[in-house]
């Protein structure tokens, strides 16, 4: 199964470090983003996947073109110039770098890398948001509610502190209460081929025409992301998040032994893992989703 991020964007409210370079190369922890949301993927067995590039594509192309050597520590004797590898992190991820175009939209990069999807199921996210998520219970649920499309809810990180009062008194106070904020999309999809029909050209938003549409038909679900998600948009995300990799509380960093190495469930096994909570999320959802192509249905007769 192949994963898809979205790395061509101009990151411009980002400007203090994406002059010279895309943001998902943009470093925490010494690290790309983007090597930061790939690992979230191999953790749980996804390592084929295509790089949407765009803004500053030859930035992130020279990156992987020099990855082993960049991971790899060498043994030169000068005497005859033979090179002896001593030692190496380079990951076993196969990785297709591709253009997709300068002023692309989402849906429309995504749309040119059709030819180069030979799955009926893929996944997509943005190369700028991280997360703990879990990939293999993400792809169990779609699999699961059987439907065209999966995008992630996520609750916004809050930027400022909530008060519950009663007349002028504060009854409540709560530090940057995320849980109040709402669901929005966190990126991290599954899309079904057939979701490919929807986008058409270059100027095609994913985020407006093709998943409303695949809302109002009926063929979007959520998977509820209830751990930790932020996006890097800012100079002050990007010191957060390096705050909490230099603290040691990443939460989206694997840990060893994490996840098994068998990856993703095969679509016929009968998956028992997590299988309670997303049951019951899906019976909410499915339901939720049949009244609401009812209530259209008697609307429009």
């Amino acid at each position: 199964m192949k994963a898809i991020i979205l790395a061509g964007g101009y990151g411009t409210r980002l400007a203090e470090e994406t002059s010279a370079r895309p943001k998902p190369m943009v470093e925490i922890g010494g690290k790309p983003m983007l090597w930061h949301i790939m690992t979230t993927y191999a953790g749980h067995g996804v390592n084929d996947f295509l790089i949407a590039c765009g803004y500053k594509g030859e930035v992130i192309k020279e990156y992987f073109h020099n990855y082993k050597v960049r991971n790899t520590d060498w043994l030169v004797d000068l005497r005859d110039g033979v090179v002896q590898t001593v030692g190496s992190q380079v990951c076993d991820w196969r990785v297709g770098l591709i253009d997709t175009g300068l002023d692309t939209m989402t849906g429309g990069r995504i749309k040119r890398l059709e030819a180069w999807l030979d799955d009926s199921t893929f996944l997509v996210t943005y190369g700028d948001g991280i997360a703990d998520i879990d990939i293999t219970a993400l792809v169990a649920f779609h699999r699961m509610h059987g439907r065209l499309a999966t995008v992630t809810a996520v609750r916004p990180p809050a930027r400022f502190g909530g008060l519950t009062l009663e007349g002028d008194a504060v009854r409540e106070f709560s530090e940057k209460p995320q849980t109040g904020e709402g669901w929005i999309n966190g990126g991290f999809f599954v899309f079904e081929r057939e979701v490919l029909r929807f986008l058409g050209g270059d100027d095609v938003v994913l985020e407006r025409a093709p998943l409303e549409r695949l809302a109002a038909e009926g063929q979007l679900m959520a998977y509820r992301h209830t751990g930790f998600w932020h996006p890097m948009d800012t100079l002050r995300d990007k010191q957060y998040l390096e705050s909490l990799w230099a603290s040691g509380k990443a939460a989206w960093k694997l840990k060893e032994g994490k996840h098994d190495a068998d990856g993703l469930l095969p679509k016929d096994q009968s998956i028992h893992y997590g299988t309670y909570r997303i049951q019951r999320q899906l019976a909410h959802d499915l339901a939720e989703a049949d009244g609401s192509a009812g209530r259209r249905l008697r609307a429009s007769a």
